[in-house]
Parts: structure tokens; C-alpha cells; sequence
């Protein structure tokens, strides 16, 4: 009796969350902060130089997931091409992706803009792979990254 009314919860539970759009956000995106893409970092300020926390209170939701920005104009910037300025690889490790194929999580101000994508990297524990990235050739590791990923989207 226990398991079938554990079994009725976690349904009942599945039903609420997927009536409320939770079950509209991409499981490929890196999302360590419940439903905050790019850890709360707003995606355009990579392009301007370095990487900003954004404030929730400017944000946006693009294909269900939570996007913040430090000012109103870089919400307007991203609003107006969103795929210019999402971190290639759903937000996880480019790294890890090329080399392996492997979703793992990123320091959000370890980071690379190349052909116009942003790149997000692992830097933990006296490993960066933004420098494995560079080291090893970020053109082809791009394009095994991209290669993989199609796996991992599919």
C-alpha cells in the first residue's frame, strides 16, 4: 500500500509540474539553478567583455528556461536573436563535449566567444579545460562538440 500511494504521489506531482510548463523546459540545458539558464549570468555580457551576474528581475523566458540580464538593454539585445547569444552546448562544458561527448557543469566566467558562439568551461579543482580546450585545438574540438551534441539532442 505504501508504494502505490508513493506511486500516486510522484504521478499527481509529474501531472501539477507539467501543467505548469516545467515539463516545456529542455532537459539538454545546463540548468544547476532549477530553471536559471547560464547560472544566472546574463549571455549577452560575454559578448561585451566579460561576464555579468543578471538581476532576476530582468529577465526572460526563452524556450522555458529563466535568462537573467544586467540591464534592460541587453534583455532587449537578447530578445531580438536569442540563438546569437545561448552558450553553445545547452550550457555545459565544451570541453567535455568534444573530447568525450559528456555533459558536465562549467565556471561561468571560464569562457571562450569563437566563430561568434560562446563557450562555456570546467575550472575546478586545478583543472581548467578552457586551457585543454586551446592546448589541444579549439577548431577541432568545435566540431567534434557539435558532432556529439546532435546525440545528446536527438
Amino acid at each position: 500500500m505504501r508504494k502505490l500511494t508513493k506511486f500516486v504521489l510522484s504521478l499527481f506531482t509529474l501531472l501539477c509540474l507539467s501543467t505548469l510548463g516545467y515539463s516545456q523546459i529542455p532537459s539538454d540545458l545546463n540548468l544547476e539553478k532549477g530553471d536559471v539558464a547560464v547560472g544566472g549570468y546574463d549571455p549577452v555580457s560575454y559578448f561585451s567583455g566579460s561576464p555579468v551576474e543578471g538581476d532576476k528581475h530582468i529577465s526572460v523566458i526563452h524556450k522555458g528556461a529563466h535568462y537573467y540580464f544586467a540591464s534592460h538593454k541587453n534583455k532587449e539585445t537578447f530578445k531580438e536573436n536569442p540563438e546569437k547569444y545561448l552558450p553553445a552546448y545547452g550550457g555545459w562544458c565544451a570541453y567535455a563535449m568534444g573530447a568525450k561527448g559528456e555533459k558536465v557543469s562549467v565556471n561561468y566566467e571560464t569562457y571562450k566567444i569563437q566563430n561568434g558562439r560562446l563557450f562555456l568551461f570546467y575550472n575546478k579543482f586545478f583543472t581548467n579545460t578552457l586551457e585543454d580546450w586551446n592546448e589541444e585545438g579549439a577548431e577541432r574540438l568545435e566540431k567534434a562538440a557539435d558532432t556529439h551534441w546532435q546525440k545528446h539532442i536527438m
